[in-house]
C-alpha cells in the first residue's frame, strides 16, 4: 500500500474516531448533565496568545472564538492520530491481523496522550488530581476513538 493511501486511510480512520469520541462525550453530557469540557478552549486561548492572538476576553465573541478554535484542535488532534496510527501500523491486508484490541489501544490511547499531554504541560489540568470519574471521562472516549479509528482502518486496509 503506498504512502498516499495510507495517508487517506489515517485521515478516514481520524475522522470515524474523532466522530466516536464526540458522541460519547455528548451521550455522557446528555446522561449526567454535565457541561460541556472549558479545558479544549482554554488550550486554544494559550495557544493563539503564543502566536500573537488575544482570545482572553470575557466577551461573547471572543469565548465562541476560544470554543472554535479549541473543537478544530481537536479534530486536527484525531486527524493527526488517525494518519499517525496509520503509518504506523503499515499497511496492506496482512498488516496488523489479528491485534485488534492492540491496535484499538495504540490508537485510542495516543490520542488521550495527544490531548492530555499539551494541556498538563501547559499547566490546564492536572491529571493526578482527577480522581476515577474524571480519569473514566477522558478513558472512555479515547477508547471509542481507539476502537472506531481501528475498525476503519482495519475495513479500508481489507
Amino acid at each position: 500500500m503506498g504512502l498516499s493511501t495510507r495517508l487517506e486511510h489515517g485521515l478516514i480512520a481520524g475522522a470515524a474516531g474523532t466522530m466516536a469520541l464526540d458522541a460519547v462525550t455528548y451521550a455522557d453530557m446528555l446522561l449526567r448533565g454535565r457541561p460541556a469540557s472549558t479545558l479544549p478552549a482554554e488550550a486554544a486561548a494559550k495557544l493563539a496568545k503564543q502566536v500573537g492572538i488575544d482570545l482572553q476576553g470575557g466577551d461573547d465573541q471572543t469565548t465562541a472564538r476560544r470554543e472554535g478554535l479549541g473543537a478544530l484542535l481537536g479534530y486536527a488532534t484525531g486527524a493527526a492520530v488517525g494518519v499517525a496510527g496509520a503509518l504506523v501500523l503499515g499497511g496492506g491486508r496482512r498488516a496488523g491481523r489479528g491485534n485488534f484490541a492492540g491496535r484499538a489501544l495504540l490508537l485510542g490511547g495516543s490520542a488521550m496522550a495527544a490531548s492530555m499531554i499539551p494541556m498538563t504541560v501547559e499547566g490546564l489540568t492536572d491529571p493526578r488530581q482527577w480522581g476515577l470519574e474524571g480519569w473514566l471521562s477522558d478513558i472512555v472516549p479515547h477508547a471509542a476513538y481507539g476502537l472506531a479509528a481501528a475498525a476503519t482502518l482495519a475495513v479500508l486496509r481489507d
